[in-house]
C-alpha cells in the first residue's frame, strides 16, 4: 500500500503541519488566562459603574466570554467582586511585607494605586455606597485588623514614634496614596502638574517616603 503523502497548503504549496492537541499543561493553563481576561474586565466595569451599575454581560463583553463563564468561575457579580478583592488585598499584602521599611511601603501604595486606578476608583464607589457592596467571606481574616496589626509591630518596632496612633497613620498613608488618582484636579491645581505623569509620580512618591520617614521617633 503506498504511502500516504502530506497533505498540501492549497495557497502555498507546502506540505501541511498537522494541527496537534494542546497538551496537559495547556489545557490547565487555559482556565488560569480565562479568569485572568475576567477579572481584568471586572475591575474596569467595577471602576466605571460601581458595583450596582456594573454589568455581567459587559464584563463578559470585555473579556471576550460567555457571560455563563462567570458564573462557573466566579458564582455571579458578588464572587466575582470577593475575587478582586482578594487579588488587590495580595498586591497590598506584598508590597507591605514586614522586611521593608515603611517609607518604601507608602511609597510603593502610591505607585501601585496608580497602576491599578481602576481598584481606587472601586473603593470609591464602594465608600460612596455607604456600605461594602459584598459582605466579607466568614473564614477570611479581616485583611484591614492585619494590616493595622502590622503597623503596630512597626511601631513597636520603632519605625513610628510612640506618640502616634498606627490607626490614624494608616489611614492617612491609604488618603496618601489615593489622592492623585481620586482628588487629580486638587493635585493639578496644588502642585501645578498632571497627576498621572512620570515626573509628578517620581516626585511624589519621594515626598511620601520622606513624611514617613519623619514620622519615625
Amino acid at each position: 500500500m503506498p504511502a500516504r503523502r502530506p497533505e498540501t497548503d492549497t495557497d502555498t504549496g507546502r506540505p501541511r503541519r498537522s494541527r496537534r492537541s494542546p497538551d496537559e499543561t495547556q489545557r490547565r493553563r487555559d482556565p488560569e488566562r480565562t479568569r485572568e481576561r475576567i477579572l481584568g474586565a471586572a475591575v474596569e466595569e467595577f471602576g466605571e459603574h460601581g458595583f450596582a451599575g456594573a454589568r455581567v454581560s459587559r464584563i463578559a463583553a470585555r473579556a471576550g466570554v460567555n457571560a455563563q463563564l462567570i458564573s462557573y468561575y466566579f458564582d455571579g457579580k458578588a464572587g466575582l467582586y470577593r475575587a478582586l478583592m482578594r487579588k488587590w488585598r495580595a498586591v497590598v499584602t506584598d508590597i507591605s511585607r514586614p522586611d521593608r521599611p515603611l517609607d518604601q511601603v507608602a511609597a510603593d501604595y502610591v505607585i501601585a494605586t496608580e497602576e491599578h486606578r481602576s481598584w481606587a476608583r472601586l473603593m470609591a464607589w464602594e465608600a460612596l455606597g455607604g456600605t461594602p457592596p459584598v459582605d466579607e467571606q466568614p473564614d477570611e481574616p479581616d485583611f484591614l485588623v492585619e494590616q493595622l496589626a502590622e503597623i503596630r509591630r512597626r511601631q513597636a518596632a520603632g519605625e513610628l514614634a510612640p506618640d502616634l496612633d498606627p490607626a490614624h497613620v494608616m489611614l492617612a498613608l491609604f488618603g496618601a496614596a489615593a489622592a492623585p488618582t481620586l482628588l487629580p484636579q486638587i493635585a493639578r491645581r496644588i502642585v501645578a502638574a498632571e497627576p498621572d505623569s512620570a515626573e509628578f509620580l517620581t516626585a511624589y512618591r519621594d515626598q511620601i517616603a520622606r513624611m514617613v520617614r519623619h514620622l519615625a521617633p
